[in-house]
């Protein structure tokens, strides 16, 4: 193509929205002829589905909920006033309470004012806080809260963490999220935490709040532990679209992010997305370009590429937003389809040392997502040569590895924002979530439901009863030693031979239980006992 038709092709491929300061270059994507012509018909009926979400039909069947996240950022939206208002209420008590926070006068057991928390929570419920407090932990460090994350069962990473609060941890405010209060990985985490605030003599309640829905499990326990204060999310918000809820929102005010102004670039985002227009509106371009990479080009994974450490956590926080919500074995229909979309990501300029060479020159499965923020966050610029900036060379990366993919034919895409603001952070998350949503439209699947995740969570508990019934049993042969075979027939388990193995194998490694092992004539015959 020549100098002119590139830079037709660049304008005709190019949008562009001054007030939500966002910007849209789909120009380096090798489109069919007319083919936003032929997918307008289907973008249509998806953008009628989602008007229809937004007033509150019912999205997922399996729990007979609503999806409401859009509520969040404009209560006016939500499908009773009874409902409005508890969203603005919520909303309100959180500035209260972080404001009180921040200011010294809701202090710690002992008196002292709040300088750090401590978020439990596991998938969404700590995705986003993580991606916000990586995003704006410079520019408020000095005005708010510093915030630490327990987000896994890894005994050995909650070990690190509460070490590293250890000096801290009279002036630790701790947030516990989980909606239903029996989600194992944040329960654990809290156990944890409650065993280590008693051996240092801190009363935990004192210092800990709740998020969670009215009645639930932690919501009882916190009340009849007196916790410092409960705040609530709904049914109808979804763990990987809650960080415009009481998730997000809350540790974000107690590091002093502006809360209204990113609701207010979300809301913003959500007005923009609902144009019916397809061309007019990013969402649905966005959501149009992956079905034509995977649909038309057969590339069924996506590699976001942000260039700014700030957003190095986004394409994580995407990889749930997109997998869990487009990973699905069945359609609408009940047919086997096994959709997807595999989210995979790294920061600019590191992927250019990194996986870059095989997005050029390897197998071709992927669709590039650059991210871009135009302005630096430096008032001041350092001129590291004549006339070039860090930020320069930031820039030059990214536009030389673009160029690249485009010579070698290479599909990508490039999202920027003006500047990375807590106003800008909502409206990039919004677009994301419309994509989502209006994607799964399209190839006829259900973005709210993850029957997956359940099954994965149902699997976990099986092992766990598996693990007390082969400690039972060796109790109750104390003294006597057995094979991994000997012990699952014992236990009337004699198909799981594998997972009794690998549990006897974690509890002797771990000196558990006082567990022994004795060898055998190889590594499966060994014999273990309990003396």
């Amino acid at each position: 193509m020549n100098e002119k038709g590139s830079w037709d092709r660049y304008q005709a491929c190019h949008y562009h929205n001054e007030m939500l300061g966002l910007t849209l270059d789909y120009s380096c994507m090798a489109l069919p002829a007319g083919y936003f012509q032929e997918i307008e018909p289907q973008m249509r009926q998806a953008l009628r589905a989602m008007e229809e979400l937004e007033k509150g039909k019912e999205a997922n069947p399996d729990e007979g909920r609503r999806v409401g996240h859009y509520w969040l950022r404009d209560a006016a939206l939500a499908p009773s006033r009874e409902i409005g208002e508890k969203i603005v209420d919520t909303k309100k008590k959180i500035q209260d309470f972080a404001r009180e926070i921040r200011a010294g006068k809701i202090v710690a057991a002992k008196g002292q004012p709040f300088t750090r928390f401590l978020l439990i929570g596991i998938g969404g419920s700590a995705l986003g806080p993580l991606l916000m407090k990586d995003a704006f932990q410079f520019k408020q460090a000095r005005k708010g809260l510093q915030g630490y994350f327990l987000d896994n069962t890894d005994p050995d990473g909650i070990a690190q963490v509460l070490e590293e609060l250890a000096p801290y941890l009279g002036e630790t405010l701790v947030i516990v999220i989980s909606k239903s209060g029996g989600t194992i990985e944040t329960r654990n985490g809290m156990l944890e935490v409650q065993h280590y605030f008693a051996a240092q003599g801190l009363n935990f309640a004192r210092q800990a709040v709740a998020i969670t829905t009215a009645g639930s499990k932690m919501d009882k326990l916190a009340q009849e532990e007196a916790w410092l204060e409960r705040f609530y999310i709904w049914d109808w918000v979804g763990g990987r679209t809650s960080i415009t809820s009481a998730v997000g929102l809350l540790p974000a005010a107690l590091q002093n992010i502006d809360i209204e102004a990113f609701l207010a670039g979300a809301r913003e985002c959500d007005e923009a997305t609902r144009d019916t227009q397809l061309l007019a509106n990013p969402a649905a371009i966005l959501a149009a370009l992956w079905h034509a990479a995977v649909k038309k080009g057969g590339r069924g994974n996506m590699v976001v590429l942000p260039y700014r450490d700030s957003l190095q956590l986004f394409s994580r926080y995407l990889q749930q937003l997109i997998m869990e919500s487009l990973g699905k074995e069945k359609d609408l229909a009940g047919r086997i389809v096994q959709e997807g979309l595999t989210v995979f990501g790294n920061k600019g300029s590191t992927d250019q040392h990194a996986y870059f060479q095989q997005l050029l020159d390897g197998v071709y499965d992927a669709l590039v997502v650059f991210l871009e923020v135009k302005k630096d966050q430096r008032q001041r610029p350092v001129f590291i040569e004549e006339e070039m900036t860090s930020g320069d060379y930031l820039k030059a990366f990214l536009e030389g590895s673009r160029r690249a993919l485009h010579q070698k034919g290479r599909d990508s895409l490039t999202i920027s924002l003006e500047e990375l603001s807590p106003r800008t952070m909502g409206c990039l998350i919004a677009l994301f979530e419309r994509a989502v949503g209006l994607y799964a439209s399209l190839v006829n699947v259900n973005a709210y439901h993850q029957p997956g995740v359940e099954l994965g969570k149902k699997g976990a508990n099986f092992y766990i009863g598996l693990q007390r019934q082969v400690l039972q049993f060796l109790r109750e042969k104390k003294g006597q030693a057995f094979t991994a075979e000997e012990v699952a027939k014992g236990i009337g388990a004699a198909e799981e031979i594998e997972l009794v193995y690998k549990i006897l194998e974690h509890l002797f490694v771990n000196a558990r239980h006082s567990l022994k092992r004795e060898q055998g004539k190889n590594l499966f015959n060994a014999q273990y006992f309990i003396f």
